[in-house]
Parts: structure tokens; C-alpha cells; sequence
């Protein structure tokens, strides 16, 4: 699924015709972020179907790549809401470096209201990290601040491209909540909910409910703040003529 491409400016002087590629792992991330200046990809939260997708995606058309949308707390002190600016992307042995370049105003608007905005590394999983004791061994591994399933291959593609790389993840389930498995089941390959099978999940098993509301709060405040960070894809200048990658021992 792509959307939303065009010229990319700043005021009235043009920095790069090209746009940046925004890289999503659901369909209401990827209706967040699409507009002017901005080519967006959606996995559907499909780690295969996002590598099928970057393989059609020419690195000279684009001129950066920048990971967006929500993310599994892994920080106990992190709540629903609260945005990471990765500072790099970990998966296994590999890390990559995310560049950012923030000025005083953006920074200032990302973090108005009761947005707090936090800057740390990012964990990449080929699949959702559902459980509590999960998150605790990922965050004790790792001590990344946040767990997605497009960051890490998004950055790898932009350390191949030589193009430089950024990511901007809000959290939606905090590292104390565990995803209920019906939450995960009843998403479609396009990424919307399947309410039937919700409702059926809830009536063979009507513990769930709880579970599934407070759920669906974190995911709705985790939107709203993701809205409020469509300005950071307006206002950032990606950092770094080319994407950095080392490899640890």
C-alpha cells in the first residue's frame, strides 16, 4: 500500500524534490503521515510483506527513509502516548544509527500538551512481543526504550541505500501491559480490525473484554499523540549524508 508523494519544502526554498520514504506498519499510521513531500509504505505488520514492498522502492527516487508509527513500550517508565526518537535501531548483533536534526520550535511542539518525548534505541522483532515477562528479557537484553516490527528493516534498507535514516515510534503498550493474543488475531492483512472476530473472540471468552478495552485506549491515545508528530516529518532535516550500521560482537 503506498501513499501520499510529492515535492518536499521548507517555506518557500526547496531542499530536494525527491520525497522521504515513510515506512508504517498499519493503516492509520500510514493515513497519519501521508501528504505533501511524503511516499508512505504499509506492511500491514507484515516483516515479510515489508521486505516484497522495499524491493520495488528505487533508493534514488527517495532521500531519506524515516520509521513511523507506534510501538511496544519496553521502559517501565514509559506510558501510552509517549514518543521515542531513536537514537539507533537494534536487531541481534546489528544496530543502526538514526539521525535527527531537531530545532528549538519543533521540539517545543512535539512536546506541548502532556506529549513527553524521550530519545533512546529501538528493538526490532519479526513478531509481535505480546507479553510482559517478554518485554522485561527484551528490555534487560537490549535496553531499548521501544519494540517494533518495521524500524529495524526499514534502517537496513536505508544503510544499503546509503540514505540517511530517522525514526519516531509512540508507545501504545506500555512494558507493564500485555497484549491480549485476540487483539493480535483480529487485525486483517490490511491492517483494520476484524470486529466479528472480536466479538466472537469475546463471546468465547468474555474475560477478554478488559483486557481488550484498555487496549484499545492506549491505541487511541497512542494515535492522537502520533498526530501530533506529523509535524516533526514536516519539519526535520534527516542528519548524516548516509545511513551508519555497525556491527557489535
Amino acid at each position: 500500500m503506498t501513499l501520499g508523494t510529492g515535492d518536499f519544502v521548507t517555506g518557500a526554498q526547496a531542499i530536494d524534490s525527491r520525497p522521504i520514504l515513510i515506512v508504517t506498519g498499519l493503516v492509520q499510521e500510514a493515513r497519519i503521515a501521508a501528504g505533501p513531500g511524503m511516499a508512505v509504505i504499509c506492511s500491514s505488520s507484515s516483516p515479510t510483506q515489508l521486505r516484497a514492498l522495499l524491493t520495488v522502492v528505487d533508493p534514488e527516487t527517495i532521500r531519506g527513509v524515516i520509521s513511523f508509527g507506534v510501538a511496544g513500550g519496553l521502559d517501565p517508565s514509559l506510558r501510552s502516548g509517549d514518543v521515542v526518537l531513536a537514537t539507533e535501531v537494534l536487531s541481534g548483533d546489528t544496530r543502526w544509527a538514526a539521525g535527527l536534526s531537531l530545532g528549538d520550535d519543533l521540539i517545543e511542539r512535539l512536546t506541548s500538551g502532556r506529549r513527553r518525548v524521550v530519545r533512546g534505541s529501538l528493538a526490532g522483532a519479526e513478531e509481535v512481543v505480546t507479553a510482559r515477562s517478554c518485554k522485561a528479557a527484551l528490555h534487560s537484553e537490549t535496553g531499548a526504550f521501544a519494540v517494533d516490527m518495521e524500524s529495524h528493516i526499514a534502517a537496513a534498507y536505508a544503510a544499503e541505500a546509503g540514505l540517511p535514516f530517522a525514526a519516531v515510534r509512540v508507545i501504545s503498550d506500555p512494558a507493564h501491559r500485555a497484549l491480549p493474543a485476540l487483539a493480535r488475531a483480529a487485525i486483517k492483512p490490511n491492517g483494520q480490525i476484524d470486529l466479528p472476530a472480536v466479538l466472537r473472540g469475546i463471546v468465547r471468552n468474555p474475560t477478554t473484554l478488559h483486557a481488550l478495552v484498555s487496549t484499545g485506549i492506549d491505541f487511541n491515545r497512542a494515535l492522537r499523540s502520533l498526530r501530533g508528530c506529523r509535524d516533526f516529518l514536516i519539519g526535520t532535516e534527516l542528519a548524516g549524508a548516509e545511513a551508519l550500521v555497525s556491527e557489535t560482537a
